[in-house]
């Protein structure tokens, strides 16, 4: 059996090659035996969960983010509510940015008290291709009331400079 995915995993989803069998032409509904049971998809999550083989480090999630341009800047913006500035790491290349941080668990509840837990805890990233090259220097990143908000100035290719050519005399001996 195929792993789910980290989003099949999320929904609790069942891949849709699983109802292609039950679909084809020749498939007689009602058929003992034929179509998949709820048990069937319950059996293969507890399989995939309890696989000793499996690797069970936390995968990291994905920041969602607001990225459009002005005239001279690119912003970024993506909400980092309950991450402190300072456990964000942010690193820019001329095209391309990349966002990680952590959102650390506050748990004061037992597992068993939940009746909702749809917050996301652990490690996040990004990782974005910039549509123009920006000026790296001149960035500028600011967080306010959980919101972060990333300021690249675009590099300016119309901007041109007279250079002017040094001449070096040598003395005659």
């Amino acid at each position: 059996m195929k792993k789910p995915s980290f989003l099949e995993r999320l929904t609790g989803s069942v891949p849709a090659a699983d109802y292609d069998r039950i679909l084809d032409d020749e498939h007689e509904f009602g058929t003992e035996g034929d179509g998949p049971r709820i048990s069937q998809f319950n059996d293969q999550e507890e399989s995939w969960q309890d696989d000793p083989e499996q690797d069970h480090t936390p995968q990291e999630g994905e920041l969602p983010v607001d990225m459009y341009q002005t005239n001279d800047a690119i912003i970024i913006r993506a909400l980092v509510a309950g991450v402190s500035p300072n456990d964000l790491d942010i690193a820019i290349t001329r095209d391309m940015v990349t966002i990680r941080g952590m959102r650390a668990e506050m748990q004061e509840a037992p597992d068993d008290n939940y009746f909702h837990r749809e917050l996301f805890w652990g490690s996040f990233s990004r990782t974005l291709l910039l549509p123009e090259e920006v000026i790296i220097d001149e960035a500028d990143a600011q967080e306010k009331h959980g919101l972060l908000e990333i300021r690249l100035p675009k590099l300016d290719k119309n901007r041109s400079t007279q250079l002017r050519v040094k001449s070096q005399v040598h003395p005659a001996k």
